[in-house]
């Protein structure tokens, strides 16, 4: 069965935690329903809204999800995990079954204007992508972006979506105050693959024309060549650079692919079906970089890999930042500017 239109997933593999699984007969007449998958968009009513970062090799404190799952669709995402813990599966469920947490700027208003609150550097998002489709309509990132203005706290973004442009009003004010540093995530320049392995993102071309914009505005801005899957699109690294050099960027991060949990085999699949000639090329060169397994959990390990083929895309990364003059750092991101407003007051000194 072809898997749904514009969607990453071709089924919904099983939820981990569930002990009840309900499987069809393989003879049982089906009824295809020619209409595309739509996607749901639920509630999701929190009380709070800073997630503490405890993992040693990521540089944020705090993470900011306004929204849970993810409407791109790519098949290789290691979030897609998190959404069993709502019940859901990690496959078609994670890109239909949007959660959203429409309170999120009061909330986070709240938390900033706390007097226990300590600045530290936050991440939008830390998990899935804070421009989601539908951040179009419902403003949810840009109104959290309004209240950190407001506060001058530190944020970095990561996003692939070229609508994170539309706020460069408040990304320049946060700026101004060395408080900001956008990534934009740009995994191909091939717009046909692009295609297909991130069905619903901004097209590789606008995320250059939104890092363009980014940085005309005096806005710190770089790009995560993430993931690098080896066999598939790790050839590209040196060509993502350059383009984002040329589109203004000033610094540049990488990852290596790593498939936890059901995402090897949503993974596995979408390789069975867009280059089954190549599948296992690809996933023995994973195995080869993460330590002999699809996944690698050792902090410092996970992001860039291990062994040999790690190791010379580590080097090409630097090398390639060197002749571009490409920090392989984002700046750092200052607190000094931060003030605690309170809703509907000014400054408290």
């Amino acid at each position: 069965m072809d898997p749904p239109r514009g969607r990453g997933s071709q089924d919904n593999p099983a939820n981990r935690f569930e002990a009840l699984r309900v499987e069809t007969d393989e003879d049982a007449w089906i009824d295809d329903d020619p209409r595309p998958l739509r996607t749901t968009f639920l509630r999701d009513d929190s009380q709070s809204i800073l997630s503490r970062n405890s993992a040693e090799d990521l540089s944020f404190e705090f993470g900011v999800n306004p929204y849970r799952g993810c409407e791109h669709g790519c098949s290789y995402c290691y979030a897609r995990t998190y959404h069993e813990y709502l019940g859901y599966s990690a496959g078609l469920d994670f890109e239909s079954k949007i959660v959203v947490k429409s309170d999120a700027p009061r909330l986070l208003e709240a938390a900033l204007a706390k007097p226990s609150y300590r600045p530290g550097k936050l991440a939008m998002s830390g998990v899935t992508d804070c421009y989601q489709p539908v951040e179009r309509k419902l403003e949810i990132t840009r109104r959290c972006l309004e209240v950190m203005a407001r506060f001058r706290q530190p944020v970095a973004l990561i996003t692939k979506n070229a609508l994170v442009a539309r706020d460069i009003d408040h990304l320049a004010e946060l700026a101004r105050h060395g408080a900001v540093c956008v990534y934009l995530s740009i995994t191909t320049l091939d717009p046909k693959l692009a295609r297909i392995l991130e069905p619903r993102a901004s097209s590789p071309r606008a995320r250059l024309e939104a890092m363009r914009a980014l940085a005309e505005a005096g806005i710190p801005v770089g790009p995560s060549a993430a993931p690098m899957i080896p066999g598939l699109n790790d050839h590209e690294l040196p060509a993502i650079l350059t383009a984002a050099k040329e589109a203004g960027a000033s610094f540049a991060a990488y990852s290596m692919v790593r498939l936890p949990g059901a995402v090897a085999g949503i993974f596995e699949a979408w390789l069975d079906r867009h280059f089954p000639d190549r599948k296992e090329k690809i996933l023995n060169r994973i195995r080869a970089s993460q330590g002999g397994s699809l996944n690698n959990t050792t902090p410092g390990e996970r992001m860039r890999g291990s062994g040999e083929a790690a190791g010379q895309l580590r080097a090409l990364h630097h090398a390639t930042c060197r002749r571009l003059g490409l920090a392989t750092r984002p700046p750092e991101l200052s607190s000094a500017a931060f003030r605690r407003v309170q809703p509907g007051q000014g400054e408290l000194f």
